[in-house]
């Protein structure tokens, strides 16, 4: 059996992951508007792939008997200075969920909660990848420096990340 103290844990992540959303969500209007269309593209599957992770600990929360609770959700900035920059800025978001989601392990394992911990695998490693791409992101913008040539050829690689939704869970 869960407990309440794993549940409220949950939902504290559960509306973590709908601010990532919302964050992916502005950062990509944003970059529509200055004309990066690609990287538009790249946060809008980013919020499309938060939205799922938001939707697993709902899920997981109602499978367990309890009840999800959201909470209002923090406005997210409108402006964000260079991509650089917003990849760093999404790095360090990205680091903060890492954080949030150790810790939430920690708690199902001191809990000796076994499920919870298995429910929470799936987004241990799901960090990995979203810190690791967001580094190769960085890392190719630095190399482009200050070139618009090497920027729009980025770009037009950013554009091609698309959205695969997961299987449906086996019941």
């Amino acid at each position: 059996m869960i407990s309440k103290k794993m549940v409220q844990a949950l939902n504290k992540q559960l509306n973590n992951e709908l601010y990532s959303a919302y964050l992916y969500l502005a950062m990509s209007s944003f970059t529509t508007y200055i004309g990066l269309k690609g990287a538009a593209n790249w946060f809008m599957v980013q919020y499309q792939e938060e939205m799922v992770h938001a939707m697993k600990f709902y899920d997981y929360v109602l499978s367990q008997g309890q009840h999800s609770q959201l909470e209002a959700i923090a406005v997210p900035p409108a402006e964000y200075g260079t991509l650089l920059s917003m990849f760093e800025q999404t790095l360090k978001h990205e680091q903060f969920i890492t954080k949030c989601i150790n810790d939430l392990m920690d708690l199902a394992i001191k809990e000796k909660d076994h499920a919870t911990q298995i429910f929470l695998q799936w987004f241990v490693t799901e960090q990995i990848e979203e810190e690791g791409n967001d580094n190769d992101i960085i890392c190719q913008l630095k190399l482009v420096g200050d070139s618009p040539q090497a920027l729009m050829m980025l770009d037009k690689e950013l554009a091609t990340r698309v959205f695969t939704p997961p299987a449906p869970a086996v019941q």
